[in-house]
């Protein structure tokens, strides 16, 4: 019988020089991740608009890599856990870049949405294995530090996205196509960065087995009411035979996933660590984050472009105050959070930022100052850098190195989830106003509404000046509704923010518990033959 082996890196083997190599890879690569989804944030208009897309396509676009990538982080993280990390990274950045080409080659929206579900599945694998690979190289309460520099790149991601997005947009040589190219050459040079940088120890397990059931009742649980919120109110009623239908599958769905998780011996999402009164609040807290990170981004973007007039290049440098507040906060609160060992302060500070934020955005129209847009912005960035990366360490500093994937993976699977729903529900909603108001205006001003059937709301150039200017007041007026959607849900995060316990980050990579090889931390392992009495029951780490 093989003894129980795990994933481990030894504190220590990799000094500061050789970390901040390995992240060099590691943020590059998710720097062109996020930038995939914010680069669209500005182009997505114009990018719908040429493939005569409507308002729902425009929101499945997001809502398509939010869903793969949420179905597919449990899964990723699990396989961290098991198997090389170095070698899943790699794998991961393949998905996205195969993806990120075929996106690039879509001919309507249809297949637009298609390619970017599969680049999900990398985006996905990124996401969670950067996070999953920092935790296993730097004990929490050195990791606020490193989270800075993570914080940091998210930003980059987020602000230089939308301009860079615009820019391709904007120039007739380049068109919108490579908003999908530019990030595979990127990816690439990340891929052998890694592949010279990246050197962790790995013990390899045997006899292991997937919980790809599980994984999959979450996926289509989660997918069958997205697509309920999609259709909802426009295909069919609230209380009607597909609703009950929908919301039933996915309900029980869901309920079936559950049951799976709570009786295999390796699920994706470990209800052991979930029941945890700080992990469970961490990721009602994440669910309220991933909808602002998300929603902000993509329904700005829109807001500025279709509700403003605005160009693709200036709907960019618009969302500059929201980027800056996530640059500036996530930066200096992560090495206050180093310095103090403590997070819930910073959270709970971050949290309410949110609800400002959004409160601050609810008040949008078609004519707000844009001053004032500005700073409700950096509110909601202020309160995203504060928050995020955290979460994700207030549920690492309570968790053995051996789960650190699964429960790191689990944190975003959640976060991912609630931008999933938040993008899906407010672009729902923003679709069902639109719609509406549009009609109206449209038949008090003596029009047919037919004049704008199809995807041609979103085809400005396509219609008549007076009309262009209904359809702008109606994006424009019904986006500060969402906002308000938003800050009520996030108000959740206080909440949840606020009952979390104070717990001090621990300054080791691995708990410490005795007689237990497997969460022992890797420097109490025996190193020589004659600790353990026995050559063979020591595991060997490989290095990959």
């Amino acid at each position: 019988m093989s003894a129980p082996t795990t994933t481990s890196v030894r504190p220590g083997a990799m000094s500061h020089r050789q970390i901040m190599e390995a992240l060099s890879g590691l943020l590059l690569v998710l720097f062109v991740a996020m930038a995939s989804s914010t680069i669209v944030s500005t182009a997505l208009p114009r990018i719908i608009g040429a493939l005569d897309g409507t308002q729902t396509q425009y929101t499945w676009v997001v809502t398509a890599t939010l869903l793969t990538a949420t179905a597919s982080t449990p899964i990723w993280g699990k396989l961290a856990d098991l198997y090389s990390k170095k070698l899943l990274v790699q794998v991961a950045i393949v998905v996205f870049v195969l993806g990120s080409i075929v996106a690039g080659f879509a001919q309507t929206a249809g297949q637009l949405i298609a390619a970017r579900a599969f680049q999900g599945l990398g985006m996905g694998g990124v996401q969670a294995l950067v996070q999953v690979a920092i935790a296993a190289m730097i004990p929490p309460r050195e990791r606020g530090r490193y989270n800075g520099y993570l914080g940091g790149v998210m930003a980059l991601a987020t602000v230089g996205g939308p301009l860079l997005g615009g820019l391709i947009v904007d120039t007739d040589w380049l068109g919108w196509r490579w908003c999908f190219f530019i990030g595979a050459p990127i990816a690439v040079i990340a891929l052998f960065v890694l592949q010279k940088t990246l050197n962790l120890e790995v013990i390899r397990r045997a006899n292991v087995k997937i919980d790809y059931l599980g994984a999959g009742l979450i996926a289509a649980g989660v997918s069958v009411l997205l697509v309920w919120v999609s259709f909802v109110d426009n295909s069919f009623g609230w209380i009607s035979w597909p609703t009950l239908a929908m919301v039933g599958a996915g309900v029980v769905l869901l309920a079936l996933a559950i049951r799976v998780e709570s009786k295999v011996a390796e699920p994706v999402v470990p209800l052991d660590i979930v029941k945890k009164r700080n992990t469970a609040l961490a990721i009602i807290a994440s669910l309220a984050v991933g909808m602002a990170m998300f929603g902000g981004a993509v329904f700005l973007g829109q807001y500025f472009q279709i509700g403003r007039g605005y160009s693709p290049t200036q709907a960019g440098l618009l969302t500059i105050p929201m980027m800056a507040g996530i640059l500036v906060s996530s930066t200096v609160t992560g090495r206050m959070i180093t310095k103090s060992g403590k997070l819930k302060p910073y959270l709970l500070t971050g949290t309410i930022a949110l609800v400002i934020g959004f409160a601050g955005l609810s008040m949008l129209d078609h004519e707000t100052p844009l001053w004032y847009v500005g700073v409700a912005m950096g509110l909601v960035g202020v309160g995203v850098g504060m928050s995020m990366q955290n979460l994700v360490l207030s549920v690492q500093n309570t968790v053995a190195l051996k789960d650190i994937g699964a429960a790191s993976s689990t944190v975003a699977f959640f976060r991912s989830l609630g931008g999933t729903i938040g993008v899906s529900v407010l672009g729902a909603v923003l679709a069902h106003r639109v719609s509406d108001q549009i009609t109206h205006d449209l038949t008090a001003a003596g029009v047919p509404a037919g004049s704008t059937s199809g995807g041609s709301t979103l085809n400005l150039a396509a219609l008549p000046d007076a009309i262009q200017h209904i359809v702008r007041a109606a994006y424009g007026d019904a986006t500060g509704h969402i906002f308000l959607i938003s800050a009520a849900i996030a108000v959740v995060g206080v909440i949840a923010a606020a009952l979390m316990r104070p717990a001090e980050l621990r300054s080791t990579v691995d708990t410490d518990t005795p007689g237990d090889p497997a969460t022992r931390s890797p420097a109490s392992l025996p190193d020589t033959p004659s600790a353990s009495g026995d050559p063979a029951k020591i595991p060997t780490p490989l290095i990959r």
